[in-house]
């Protein structure tokens, strides 16, 4: 492949390969046994030639002997067949407009398959899927095992998976047989199952020989290849974290139905969420190595040349493909390359110590950060056909690791900017003999850099992070500003409910007491290694075409949505209790309408005169609640305790039901209450003109007994002190003190101040 065709490949993707060596022979033996691949050393072996390495053609054979023993070995190669991919044609990488350091991430991850997995975040339409595919096709052919399950490497006889040593087909030299295939591309669906994943019985070759035989999962399937998760911030919570944990390790461990074996599992995960549909935990982040964002501004060019790439695409997608067909080819040599230099590339202690420190600034806890960023640089360095790291390199992966996971502070202000950031402009140069004179000077520059190059590390002059974590590099601000997390956990946990009679079927469970729901899949699973000798000890001639025992049997665990109640408890008493109510209605209104998708229910429990009532039952009813809440009347007493009590029998019935996953109680009171619960319980010492009066103390204590039951509870509080004077008095914020709850005073507060403290205080419930 020509060096233009590397140069205008690495262009398309940001980085600058034209540096690499062209001109060297150890380059060219190096181009010629990346373009091998890495199913090169299996097949020499069985072919009775060595593998060579670099140091071997420095001492026993000679340059020249070494490229046609390789260009031999190319020609062997090419006549081996390549078992391909069942994937549809993709979109080119090389043809994606802008996005420039999600490719060069994508990219580190070709190289370096245990980097540790690339994050893109990105709203509808920004191409995430896309360059996740894209950099599939780039992939070069593995070399596998021929009789392996998991796309095992013949190099590596130590990762096997168990007893493939034993079972694998040899050939009459009495090397194992091995076949080329594409890497593989594995998609994880979202409503994947613990089974699917990781693997389970196969019942149907289970049933045939009598025995447990183990069927592979997606996560074996995926080995040396791509794994891909779209929308991972809305998979499961447990199979996100399986998954994440296996491929940290490298290993899966199956113990499960009879089952006892591992297999190892090492793709380059991908993943892709859209914000808007839920942000990612923070778990989930700090464990995959780079996480970038796919919002960002094209020019209005691009944008057109975007659509003109789309629409080409569409209509041709042969020639579309063909249009980059040299830049493709470029980069694939590119990665192919990268792979052979990786393996020597190191880096010095000094160069990590920079990464830590850089960490260190950016008030990052943990040590994956510093990880990641060290195979990144080696990462960059190897794309650019080096064996040293280099500051740029340094720099870079900063950017792209631990920028994105810093807490970030403000940048200092632009109208006082240091003279260290903004020099004056240089001189202009003389014009007379001016250029042959830096050329000699250049020269003995060069020399003199050349010498002592081997010994002093090439770091960065600069942090990119000051000591107060702020970033320097208004590029980067940018950047980190795009791409920076927001938040934590999307409390998805809090929104699911598990029983065994309605939902989703997620995963089998050994039953307790009666089976509701039968896990036939689960079932069979366990009964197949069992059928041949039950068939035998049947003593009926008519034979069953399944035996199934009780201790067979497995039931399913159900997940299904679960949304929010919000409980209104308005006091309608007093003069204020109008205003009040009117606000509470907008409110609940506001909330019902965006209910839909949360599947968050409203219900108003307004207390006035001697008790409370419940006026609009927990509904998703807009034209239900705007019926109910026009009947509302106001004035007298304030039975504060009982409308707490009233709104906390609401919330527990309603939890009893299983549709809800969570209860909030807006309470909109001055906090004062002037009835017992004992009257408004009709307790007759309380009523008729002898009735005994609870004094104010006592009043309190009943609303502070209720508030702390209500906390005890599980139900969250928000109160919104609606006290019309210069200050509060206290009474309602020690009613939500006394329920564990938040406290806002809104005296004023209008229905869209009430309806963004409650969306506000839901949020944070659910994190």
């Amino acid at each position: 492949m020509p060096l233009a065709a590397h140069a205008h490949a690495s262009s398309r993707l940001g980085f600058n390969l034209g540096a690499r060596r062209s001109t060297s022979s150890s380059s060219s033996s190096r181009a010629t046994r990346g373009e091998v691949g890495t199913s090169r050393a299996g097949r020499a072996r069985r072919a009775g030639r060595a593998t060579t390495t670099r140091a071997a053609v420095a001492g026993d054979e000679t340059d020249a002997e070494a490229r046609m023993r390789e260009a031999m070995q190319m020609e062997f190669d090419a006549n081996i067949p390549v078992e391909a991919s069942t994937m549809r044609q993709t979109f080119p990488l090389a043809a994606v407009i802008g996005q420039e350091k999600i490719k060069s991430a994508l990219l580190l991850g070709g190289v370096d398959p245990t980097l540790g997995g690339i994050a893109i975040s990105g709203r509808r339409g920004t191409a995430k899927s896309i360059m996740a595919r894209g950099l599939h096709a780039l992939l070069p052919p593995i070399e596998c095992v021929k009789d392996s399950f998991c796309n095992a490497d013949p190099t590596q006889p130590s990762e096997w998976e168990e007893g493939l040593a034993g079972k694998a087909s040899r050939d009459a030299n009495g090397d194992v047989e091995t076949i080329i295939r594409d890497a593989p591309f594995v998609q994880v669906p979202l409503g994947v199952t613990e089974d699917r994943l990781i693997g389970t019985v196969d019942i149907e070759e289970s049933m045939k020989q009598g025995k447990t035989i183990f069927q592979p999962g997606l996560l074996a399937q995926a080995h040396r290849g791509i794994l891909y998760v779209d929308e991972i911030n809305l998979l499961d919570d447990g199979v996100s974290n399986l998954l994440l944990s296996v491929l940290a390790e490298g290993e899966n461990v199956v113990e499960r139905e009879g089952i006892t074996l591992r297999h190892p599992c090492k793709p380059l995960l991908i993943a892709t969420f859209n914000p808007e549909e839920g942000n990612l935990r923070e778990h989930l982040l700090d464990r995959i190595a780079v996480t970038l964002s796919a919002d960002q501004m094209l020019t209005f060019e691009d944008r057109v040349e975007a659509v003109n790439q789309a629409m080409g695409f569409q209509n041709s997608a042969e020639q579309s493909v063909q249009s980059v067909e040299e830049a493709t080819e470029g980069i694939k040599t590119s990665i192919i390359l990268a792979r052979e230099w990786l393996e020597d590339c190191t880096i010095t202690k000094e160069q990590v110590e920079y990464l830590v420190r850089e960490a260190v600034r950016g008030r990052i806890q943990g040590h994956r950060a510093e990880l990641f960023a060290v195979k990144a640089a080696k990462a960059l360095a190897a794309l650019d056909g080096r064996s040293k790291v280099n500051a740029d390199d340094l720099k870079e992966a900063v950017r792209l690791v631990i920028v994105p996971r810093s807490d970030i502070l403000d940048s200092p202000p632009d109208d006082q900017p240091d003279d260290d950031e903004m020099p004056p402009p240089p001189p202009p140069p003389p014009q007379d003999n001016a250029e042959d004179e830096d050329k000699d000077e250049n020269e003995e520059e060069e020399e003199d850099t050349e010498e002592e190059e081997d010994d002093i590390p090439d770091i960065p002059e600069e942090f990119i992070f000051d000591a107060e974590g702020v970033i320097l590099d208004k590029d980067v601000t940018q950047f980190a500003q795009q791409t920076n997390r927001q938040g934590g956990r999307s409390g998805r946990s809090k929104n699911i409910i598990f029983s065994n009679d309605r939902g989703r079927y997620i995963k089998p469970v050994l039953p307790k007491g009666n089976t509701i729901r039968l896990a036939v899949d689960a079932t069979l699973r366990a009964a197949a290694p069992y059928q041949k000798a039950r068939r035998e000890r049947d003593p009926n001639a008519e034979k069953k075409k399944v035996y199934v025992e009780k201790g067979d049997m497995r039931a399913k665990k159900l997940a299904r949505k679960a949304g929010a109640l919000v409980i209104f408890l308005v006091d309608a008493s007093g003069s204020m209790a109008l205003n009040r109510m009117n606000a509470a209605k907008g409110a609940a209104l506001s909330i019902l309408e965006s209910s839909y998708k949360s599947r968050d229910m409203v219900s108003i429990v307004p207390f006035r005169g001697d008790e409370a009532e419940v006026l609009l039952p927990p509904s998703r009813s807009i034209a239900m609640a705007r019926s109910r809440l026009d009947q509302m009347a106001c004035g007298g007493g304030s039975p504060l305790a009982h409308g707490l009590s009233v709104a906390a029998r609401v919330g527990l019935n309603a939890m009893s039901t299983g549709d809800v996953g969570r209860v909030m109680i807006v309470c909109l009171t001055d906090g004062r209450a002037n009835v017992s619960i004992e009257k408004s319980n009709g307790n007759p010492e309380f009523w008729g003109p002898d009735a005994k009066k609870a004094t104010q103390e006592e009043l309190n204590q009943e609303v502070a007994d209720m508030a702390a039951r209500i906390g005890g509870a599980g139900m969250s509080v928000l109160v919104i002190d609606t006290e019309n004077k210069f200050l509060s008095s206290g009474t309602a914020e020690e009613l939500a003190k006394n329920a564990q709850g938040k406290y806002y005073y809104l005296p004023n507060g209008t229905e869209r101040e009430i309806a963004a403290a409650t969306a506000s205080a839901m949020m944070d419930a659910q994190n």
